[in-house]
C-alpha cells in the first residue's frame, strides 16, 4: 500500500510539471469559423464574398491594401501618384516578390489580371470597373500606369478588393482549386463541406512576421452550432458571427473578447424586375410598403442593423435618408396592387440562400406580404444553387425575390449593367451615375450621389431593409481580428496570440 501511495504521488507530481515542450514559445495555429463555404478559391472569376474571407491578402495580394478604418496602403505597390483629373494613376511595384510558383512579380502579371477581368467572358464580380479602364501600360517591368475612361477618386480602394487580386498567368486555369498568389499563405488542404487549411509560406517576402503557421478554417452554418463551437473551444475566432442571442453569455465569459462593428453592407430583399407584374413599379412600391424594416431588423438579425432606404449606407459619401420614400403602409400596398390590376393573392417565389439573416428574415418578410394579400412561397437554396439561379451575371435570374446582403462598399455602379439580377436597365438613372463619376470635385459628386439614392427609392428598385452591425467573437488571447468591417476579409498576417 505505501509503494503505491508512493507511485500516486511521483505521478501526481509529474502532471503537475509543466511540460518543457509546452512552456517554449506561443501557440502558432488558429481555427477560424464562417457561416460559408466558398465555392472555389479564385476572388477574381467568382462573386461569393466568402471566397475573400479565405484568399484576401492570406493567399493573393492586390496593389493596394484596404485597413479596417477603410483607408488604404501599400501592397504590392509601393506607392502610387494620380493625376490631377484623377483619369491616370501610375503605380510603382515592391521588387523581388514572387509567386508561390516561384515565377516573378511584375508589371505583366499586373497587366495580365487586369486585362483577364476585362475581357467580355469575364466572370468577375467587378467586371464593369475594369471595363472601364481605357488602357493598362507596363512601362517597364515595376510600373503599371492605368487610365480611366473616367474621373475615380476610390480606384486605390478599388484595387484592394479581391476582384483586383494578381494572379500568376501560368496557373490562372485552375486557381479554383488549386490557387497561386504571392501571399503569406498557401492552401494546405481542403476538406469538401468541413474545412480548408492554410499553411504559412516559408519563401514569403516578410516570413519573420507571420506568426501563425497554420489556419484552420471551419464551415458552420446553423447559427445555434455556430455558438456552440465557441463555447466548447473548438474555434478560436468567428467574425460575423450568428450569435446576437447569446451575446449577454459571451461578454460574461472571460474567455472571450466580443466585437460590434459597423460594415458597408446592404442588405436588401431584391426583386426580379424582368418578371411580371414585378416590372411595373407600383407592385414593387407596393412590397416595399408592406415591409416593417423595424421588423425585419428583429426578426433577421435580432436588431443589430439600421434601416436604410436605398442602395446606400450611413457613412458613405453623399448619404441621405431615403427610408420616408418607402414608409410601412399595409394599406397603401393593398391600393397600389389594386391600381396595377394584381388580383389577390399574387403568388411570388422567394429564394433564400443560408445565411441566417436570409433564412430568418424570409419568415418574416412572407408574414408581413400576407397582409397585403402576397403569398411569399420561401424556397431555400444552397449557396451555390443561389449564385447559379439568382445572381449569375448572364442569367437565368430565376426567381422573383430574395433576401440578399450586398458587401462591397462602392457598388452603385452594379445596378447600370444591363445583365445585372435585379434587371432595372434604367437610362436616367445610367446617365446619372455616368454624371457621378464624372465630377472630380467632392461636393458635386456628393450632390449628385444623394440624387442618385432617391430615383433608386423612389423607382423602388429592392426592397431596401439595413445596414447590418456584425458581430466578432474570439479567444480573449488572440489579437489582431477586426472589429470594423469596410470589407468581408480576415487578414492572418495580422493575427497572433499574446
Amino acid at each position: 500500500m505505501f509503494k503505491k501511495l508512493i507511485i500516486v504521488a511521483v505521478a501526481a507530481a509529474f502532471a503537475a510539471a509543466p511540460l518543457p515542450a509546452l512552456a517554449q514559445g506561443k501557440k502558432d495555429s488558429v481555427v477560424m469559423a464562417m457561416a460559408l463555404e466558398p465555392p472555389g478559391l479564385d476572388p477574381t472569376v467568382a462573386a461569393a464574398a466568402a471566397i475573400a474571407e479565405v484568399t484576401l491578402y492570406n493567399v493573393y495580394e492586390t496593389l493596394t491594401k484596404i485597413n479596417e478604418d477603410g483607408s488604404v496602403s501599400p501592397l504590392l505597390a509601393e506607392s502610387w501618384q494620380a493625376s490631377p483629373d484623377l483619369k491616370t494613376y501610375t503605380f510603382k511595384l515592391r521588387k523581388g516578390v514572387k509567386f508561390h510558383n516561384g515565377e516573378p512579380f511584375d508589371s505583366a502579371a499586373v497587366k495580365f489580371s487586369f486585362d483577364r477581368n476585362a475581357v467580355p467572358t469575364s466572370t468577375n464580380k467587378d467586371k464593369s470597373l475594369f471595363q472601364s479602364f481605357e488602357s493598362v501600360t507596363a512601362p517597364d517591368a515595376d510600373t503599371i500606369v492605368i487610365a480611366v475612361k473616367y474621373s475615380e477618386p476610390n480606384l486605390p480602394f478599388l484595387l484592394g478588393q479581391a476582384s483586383g487580386s494578381i494572379v500568376e498567368p501560368k496557373s490562372a486555369p485552375t486557381n479554383v482549386t488549386q490557387p497561386v498568389g504571392t501571399g503569406p499563405y498557401q492552401l494546405g488542404g481542403w476538406t469538401k463541406g468541413s474545412s480548408i487549411t492554410l499553411n504559412k509560406w516559408a519563401d514569403y517576402r516578410n516570413a519573420a512576421a507571420i506568426k501563425l503557421s497554420k489556419v484552420t478554417i471551419r464551415f458552420i452554418s446553423d447559427p445555434a452550432a455556430q455558438v456552440a463551437a465557441l463555447l466548447s473551444g473548438d474555434v478560436d475566432a468567428f467574425p460575423r458571427v450568428a450569435a446576437a442571442r447569446s451575446l449577454a453569455q459571451f461578454k460574461a465569459d472571460p474567455r472571450f473578447n466580443v466585437q460590434i462593428g459597423g460594415s458597408k453592407a446592404k442588405t436588401i430583399v431584391a426583386i426580379n424586375e424582368k418578371k411580371k407584374p414585378l416590372d411595373d413599379v407600383r407592385v414593387r412600391r407596393a412590397i416595399l410598403a408592406a415591409i416593417d424594416r423595424k421588423a425585419m431588423i428583429d426578426g433577421a438579425v435580432d436588431g443589430f442593423g439600421t434601416p436604410i432606404g436605398s442602395f446606400y449606407v450611413p457613412g458613405s459619401l453623399g448619404y441621405v435618408d431615403t427610408t420616408g420614400i418607402n414608409p410601412y403602409d399595409p394599406e397603401k400596398a393593398k391600393k397600389l396592387l389594386a391600381e396595377a390590376g394584381v388580383t389577390a393573392p399574387l403568388e411570388l417565389s422567394l429564394k433564400l440562400p443560408p445565411p441566417s439573416y436570409a433564412r430568418q428574415g424570409g419568415e418574416v418578410l412572407a408574414a408581413q406580404l400576407a397582409k397585403v394579400g402576397i403569398i411569399a412561397k420561401i424556397e431555400n437554396v444552397e449557396w451555390a444553387q443561389w449564385l447559379s439561379q439568382v445572381f449569375a451575371g448572364n442569367g437565368p435570374h430565376n426567381f422573383d425575390l430574395t433576401i440578399v446582403s450586398h458587401v462591397e462598399p462602392f457598388d452603385l455602379v452594379k445596378i447600370t449593367e444591363p445583365d445585372y439580377y435585379l434587371g432595372y436597365n434604367n437610362e436616367a438613372f445610367n446617365a446619372l451615375y455616368k454624371q457621378i463619376v464624372t465630377t472630380p470635385d467632392e461636393a458635386g459628386r456628393a450632390k449628385l450621389l444623394g440624387d442618385a439614392q432617391r430615383m433608386l427609392a423612389t423607382d423602388a428598385v429592392a426592397g431596401f431593409l439595413f445596414q447590418p452591425q456584425l458581430i466578432t467573437i474570439t479567444n480573449k488571447k488572440l489579437k489582431g481580428v477586426w472589429k470594423e468591417v469596410p470589407q468581408f476579409e480576415n487578414d492572418f498576417s495580422a493575427w497572433a496570440w499574446e
